[in-house]
């Protein structure tokens, strides 16, 4: 038995997607801990996290509830600390300058080579040294680091792997070598939480590598997407996944919807690039997730994705207010759904670990995340009204008594 009375240890293991597939990861979120008993998403033994996945591993590890992350990414305006995504679009200046900074020695030396014997260099690939000017991301993701240490430095949280009262796992790629690192593990446990989610999600191309103790870091999902086996060897024996990059399948989105076929190509290369991306991933994940069958048979690894015929996640603007409240929504009836539909094949399953389907939830059609999170929030309201109202009482004993001994006092005196 461990924490809780449960029969196995769990784990959770939260892929990327940027900010879209952690707003998707959340909304998958409030639908599990709401459908399932016997699950505290803030009561894992180990979770890991990748790319934007690590921002919301480090949360629940910090016992951020997936209500509070839904009010943090998507319900800003109830939110203590709210996220705006435009924190991920400043320029990332500094890098900038450092690398025009190196324009005039890189131009001289390949001219002085050029020069020195033209016949025997091209002059084109003697130039091509100036390609080291290229900035290597388009923008800072510092942002991401101080975010999190204010989000961390709150009493009950901590920016520290060692002072968890759970294990926590974030994952990047040390671009020197390709290999992956996983933050929190012994001899990288001393890296703030905040700089081992901004190494893990930092997109080559997007944002610069991260410099951690003079090696540099990239997004994680480089070698792998998801790492559940990073929780499987920790010991834990039931693992959920979440893995919000799966490729778009334009022609059953058509089908489905009953529309026009969207052609990708007209897309541009922002989302030729997103397609390529997620395929190339996901067939990796796939074969991945076979391997976790053979290799830990006692063990039950369990993943909750979108359909490839998801339009809403593929398309919606993250920077999009609206945007993000229907994604999320979407997020929790789909996976409410998927509950419901693969509650046969889930419940023995999850039986043996202590944990059950509540199959009521799932078949009241008038849920829904909007109403979940109003419910959520007038009964914070009313929480933070009692304590007001408390903190009142007391501040009016404590002048009361404060009085009343300054007006023995001033008898005393007279």
């Amino acid at each position: 038995m461990t924490r809780g009375g449960r029969q196995s240890r769990m784990g959770l293991a939260l892929a990327g997607g940027g900010p879209l597939g952690g707003i998707y990861e959340i909304g998958t979120l409030m639908a599990l801990s709401e459908a399932l008993d016997g699950v505290d998403f803030n009561d894992f033994d180990v979770y890991v996290g990748v790319s934007a996945g690590s921002f919301v591993a480090a949360g629940l590890a910090n016992g951020l509830s997936p209500a509070y992350l839904c009010r943090m990414f998507i319900d800003s305006e109830s939110a203590e600390v709210p996220f705006e995504p435009e924190m991920l679009l400043k320029p990332a200046l500094g890098e900038y300058a450092q690398r025009a900074a190196t324009v005039p020695q890189l131009l001289l030396d390949a001219l002085g080579g050029y020069l020195r014997n033209p016949l025997r260099h091209d002059f084109f690939a003697t130039f091509q040294r100036l390609t080291r000017a290229i900035p290597t991301g388009l923008f800072s993701n510092k942002g991401i680091s101080a975010f999190l240490e204010r989000l961390f430095s709150a009493p009950g949280r901590t920016n520290d792997f060692r002072q968890l009262s759970r294990r926590l796992f974030l994952v990047a790629t040390d671009l020197d070598s390709g290999n992956s690192v996983a933050f929190g593990a012994e001899g990288h446990d001393h890296v703030p939480i905040a700089v081992a989610v901004q190494a893990s999600a930092a997109l080559p191309g997007l944002f610069p590598p991260v410099e951690i103790d003079g090696r540099w870091y990239v997004d994680g999902a480089l070698n792998k997407t998801l790492h559940a086996s990073v929780a499987l060897k920790e010991g834990a024996r039931l693992v959920f996944c979440i893995n919000p990059l799966v490729p778009f399948d334009a022609e059953l989105s058509a089908r489905h919807d009953h529309k026009q076929r969207r052609r990708l190509i007209e897309g541009g290369l922002p989302v030729v690039l997103a397609q390529t991306f997620r395929a190339m991933i996901h067939s990796r994940m796939r074969v991945g997730m076979s391997k976790y069958d053979k290799e830990y048979k006692d063990a039950d690894v369990i993943l909750f994705e979108p359909g490839r015929d998801d339009a809403d996640l593929f398309f919606t603007n993250m920077f999009s207010y609206s945007g993000r409240k229907r994604l999320s929504e979407h997020a929790y009836r789909r996976t409410r759904a998927e509950l419901l539909r693969r509650y046969d094949e889930l419940s023995p399953r999850l039986a043996r670990h202590g944990v059950t389907i509540d199959r009521e939830c799932l078949l009241d059609s008038h849920r829904s995340l909007t109403r979940a999170m109003a419910g959520l929030n007038r009964g914070r309201a009313r929480a933070l009204g009692e304590a007001a109202l408390q903190l009142s009482d007391a501040l009016d004993n404590l002048g009361y008594a404060l009085k009343r001994r300054q007006t023995r006092k001033s008898g005393l005196a007279g």
